[in-house]
Parts: C-alpha cells; sequence; structure tokens
C-alpha cells in the first residue's frame, strides 16, 4: 500500500470518529435535558417561547406551559431547546416602565436634507 491511501483510510477513520464522537454527545445532551425536565421548570422553547412546565404528557410527548399567569400552552416535548437555571430567570423586572423610557422624552431635531448630504461628503471625505 502507497502512503497516499493509506492517508486516505486514516482521514476517513477521523471523520467517522468525529460523527460517532456528535452524535454521542448530542444524545447525552438530550438525555440531560430529559432528567431535569420536571413540572415546575422554566423553560425556552426552539421558537422562542419562554414558560413554566405546568405537566408532562409521557405517551403523547406534549408539555402544558404557562405563559404568563393563566395562559398556557401545548407544545410538542422536543421543542424543548434550554432548561433555565434559577439565576437565569430571577431578571429584574421594573414596576412601571418609566426608567425604561429615562432621556426618551426629549424631541430630537431632525436634519435637513442639505445638512444630511453635507455631512455624508464629509465622512466620505474623511475615508479618503
Amino acid at each position: 500500500m502507497d502512503p497516499m491511501t493509506l492517508l486516505l483510510f486514516a482521514m476517513f477513520a477521523v471523520l467517522i470518529f468525529m460523527m460517532i464522537r456528535k452524535q454521542r454527545k448530542s444524545k447525552a445532551a438530550q438525555e440531560e435535558r430529559r432528567s431535569k425536565l420536571a413540572p415546575g421548570v422554566e423553560i425556552m422553547t426552539n421558537f422562542g417561547l419562554f414558560g413554566k412546565v405546568l405537566t408532562i404528557e409521557e405517551e403523547e410527548n406534549k408539555l402544558l406551559l404557562e405563559i404568563s399567569p393563566g395562559v398556557t400552552a401545548t407544545v410538542h416535548r422536543q421543542t424543548v431547546a434550554k432548561i433555565m437555571d434559577p439565576t437565569d430567570v430571577d431578571a429584574v423586572v421594573p414596576e412601571d416602565a418609566s426608567s425604561l423610557t429615562l432621556g426618551l422624552d426629549k424631541p430630537e431635531t431632525a436634519e435637513s436634507t442639505e445638512e444630511t448630504l453635507r455631512r455624508l461628503n464629509n465622512e466620505n471625505n474623511k475615508d479618503n
């Protein structure tokens, strides 16, 4: 056998090894998610829906999520993308929205078309 054939077989073996390794890692991660999934756990789905698990239907692979107080949604069990840690869930939510709008009550002065053209030409001249 020539060295090129041996190199080709070695690369093929490494490729197969990497594929099997990735498959095992994803299966282990899925098993970990499945073991952590229980009623009362905060989760995020693949499509960005956050909620608390109320019930798990094992036979039908469904979860009943409470999205907000009194609002529920039924999702497939495989849509669970992430199980939120309690440290991730404890976000600071203000009582009113006034702290989120600080500094936005000042009206911005709109520049005229001529001023915009002049500013853009000056920026273009600086680049050259």
